[in-house]
């Protein structure tokens, strides 16, 4: 049975936003061990256990975390900042850690409203924390693939205008879903949502090493309990694009989208790499 802690309701006025679960302690989870690599504190032995052990099989794990953070600040700051954007939906949020898509997005304009959505429940549980902070952000229990409960969802229409661009964010969790999933056909129904003008991001774990494509997947299937996908190649990731009109500099390694700092771009990593970039949506 493993251990079990509850997680209560997260609640926005009298509307439940998360049902009551239970987490299952001695299992692993991507967004906690995601966490660890990251140094946060939400995080628990068993997950800083199976990042040991991928941190065998893929060294620079560590570094690919931090690039990809500091790839998605960048990403929100351009989109704010250099396009206007003042709605976000962040799917597989992940757990809440410094510098979040809703502290970027209003430094820029302090009226952007963020939809984060997630189906972990730690990750909905210290996502609370998030709704106490202003009426422009929340947190949506929901599976990430199911876009008819998303953009159906009295909550997010309460924020978001699709009426307006928007930006989608897949960042760093696409390689969480099985090919049985289709990741692409999921990036292609959120983008035949949103209006022209809107953009998407998206970037995921690949490798062109065949062997470290298939050591990573098998070890976070066996550590998650199956809650994974798999590491994919580059040419996965530009087919995820295909409907969209790609942003400069292209797809790349997210350590080489439009870096700030040359210190940063020397946290590389060398096994696999965090890959894509930023799509917009054209006119029909």
């Amino acid at each position: 049975m493993g251990n079990f802690t509850p997680i209560g309701a997260i609640r926005r006025g009298d509307r439940p936003l998360v049902e009551r679960k239970h987490v299952d302690l001695s299992v692993p989870s991507a967004a906690r061990m995601y966490d660890w690599l990251l140094g946060g504190s939400n995080n628990f032995e068993v997950d800083k256990a199976a990042c040991e052990e991928l941190l065998k099989a893929a060294p620079t794990s560590r570094e690919i975390a931090l690039q990809n953070r500091w790839f998605l600040q960048r990403v929100v700051r351009v989109l704010a900042r250099d396009h206007g954007i003042r709605q976000f939906i962040d799917f597989g949020s992940g757990l809440p850690t410094q510098r979040n898509v809703h502290q970027i997005a209003q430094e820029i304009d302090s009226e952007s409203r963020i939809v984060y959505v997630d189906n972990d429940p730690v990750v909905l549980a210290l996502g609370g924390s998030l709704l106490d902070e202003n009426d422009n952000t929340t947190i949506l229990s929901a599976d990430m693939t199911d876009t008819d409960t998303i953009f159906s969802h009295p909550d997010v229409a309460g924020l978001i205008d699709f009426s307006e661009p928007t930006a989608a964010l897949f960042v760093s969790v696409l390689h969480c879903l099985p090919d049985s999933a289709d990741p692409k056909a999921l990036v292609e129904r959120v983008v035949s949502r949103l209006v022209p003008g809107s953009f998407v991001v998206v970037c995921q774990l690949v490798s062109a090493d065949p062997q470290v494509r298939s050591d990573v997947t098998d070890l976070m299937l066996d550590k998650t309990g199956g809650h994974w996908g798999r590491v994919r190649e580059a040419a996965d990731v530009e087919r995820y694009f295909e409907k969209l009109h790609i942003e400069d500099p292209g797809l790349v390694d997210v350590t080489d989208w439009r870096p700030e700092s040359e210190i940063q771009q020397h946290q590389r990593s060398i096994e696999w790499t965090e890959f894509g970039g930023l799509g917009k949506v054209p006119a029909q």
